[in-house]
């Protein structure tokens, strides 16, 4: 298919006070959460001011996209839009229908698979284009990237910084620890036929980025953002409780890397910048956090890269990755979709890095 232009998809947040509770019942709406648990989230966006960095963040990156693909001649336009917040995503498909859009693909700022990293973004490009009607454009997902170069290389980069700033004495017992959401245990578990995909290649990308990095350290995959009725299973386990058993163990320093995200969003800042810096200080832990790879050249020429796969019908011969596990470019609409629907009433979530 012939493309005519690129659109940014993401999660959206906050910029102003008053815009967070208006965020948090669009991204719970229809799952029943009671008021006194959204007001509990919105006081960590109050902390910053009522302003999530992941607005800015993509402005930044849209911006490095386009001089990106001017830089290599890329004529197509790129767009944005979000799941939760202006600019909104169908308000978005619009604008492309009405410059003339004829056929679109989606980059989204989320690299791996899954219902809520992967899959409800395509329902939200359903959703989207039912919204504007039969002249809305047709929007392709690009697909994951988990394990492409210029992802996996710019978080190992950061790891290697991050490790200059322990004292080299403690190597020996200094650990690597990467995060990511995590999600209902039943979620994880997906079904259709590329369904389970999130935690194993989460896994791939931990030790791609473990031996690019600190092939010398041992390392650990475990999770954040957890949230919700204390009786549904999540994966665990929880960033906090991993670094009290570290401790425990004789662990003095930990670099923690956040290869769930592409940028330091709310997610990344409160959940890993303050509460779990909290933790490891009152664990006498050296805690360093490790950086994203935000509008890293490699990370944006990955996303020329993706696009030009697509457009090119040599291209998927060409692809760039260092993961084993199977890609693809498309999948079944019965994929990545739970037994039983995601986020049970009770539950909410920033959700910035998914």
């Amino acid at each position: 298919m012939a493309y005519d232009a690129v659109v940014l998809v993401s999660f959206g947040g906050p910029e102003r006070p008053e815009d967070v509770m208006p965020f948090l019942q669009n991204v719970t709406r229809g799952r029943g959460v009671p008021p006194e648990r959204l007001a509990e989230v919105a006081e960590h966006y109050q902390h910053f001011g009522g302003v999530s960095p992941i607005n800015q963040q993509c402005r930044d990156l849209l911006a490095a996209i386009r001089e990106d693909f001017a830089e290599h001649g890329l004529d197509l336009p790129v767009y944005w839009g979000n799941r939760n917040w202006h600019p909104m995503l169908a308000d978005t498909v619009a604008q492309m229908r009405d410059d003339g859009v004829r056929s679109a693909l989606a980059f989204v700022t989320s690299a791996y698979g899954g219902y809520s990293s992967c899959r409800q973004y395509q329902e939200d490009v359903v959703a989207a284009r039912a919204a504007v009607g039969a002249d809305a454009p047709v929007i392709d997902k690009l697909r994951q990237f988990w394990d492409h170069p210029g992802f996996v290389q710019p978080h190992a980069d950061a790891v290697r910084a991050a490790l200059t700033r322990l004292d080299p004495a403690r190597r020996d017992t200094t650990r690597l620890v990467f995060t990511a959401h995590s999600i209902p245990t039943s979620m994880a578990a997906n079904a259709g036929p590329h369904g389970g995909r999130y935690e194993a290649q989460l896994r791939e990308t931990a030790r791609l980025v473990a031996t690019e990095a600190a092939p010398d350290l041992p390392y650990d995959l475990v999770w954040q953002s957890r949230s919700g009725p204390a009786h549904v299973p999540w994966l665990e386990p929880d960033v906090n409780d991993h670094l009290a058993a570290l401790a425990a163990g004789g662990v003095s320093s930990v670099v923690v890397s956040p290869i769930g995200f592409v940028s330091d969003h709310l997610e990344v800042v409160w959940d890993l910048d303050t509460e779990a810096l909290e933790t490891a200080r009152r664990l006498g832990l050296d805690f360093v956090r490790a950086g994203t790879p935000q509008t890293d050249p490699r990370f944006v020429a990955m996303i020329r890269e993706l696009v030009q796969e697509r457009i090119d019908p040599d291209g998927v011969g060409r692809r760039r990755r260092l993961g084993e596990l199977p890609i693809w470019d498309t999948c079944p609409t019965v994929c990545c979709v739970p037994a039983r629907r995601p986020s049970p009433a009770g539950t909410t979530s920033r959700g910035e890095g998914r």
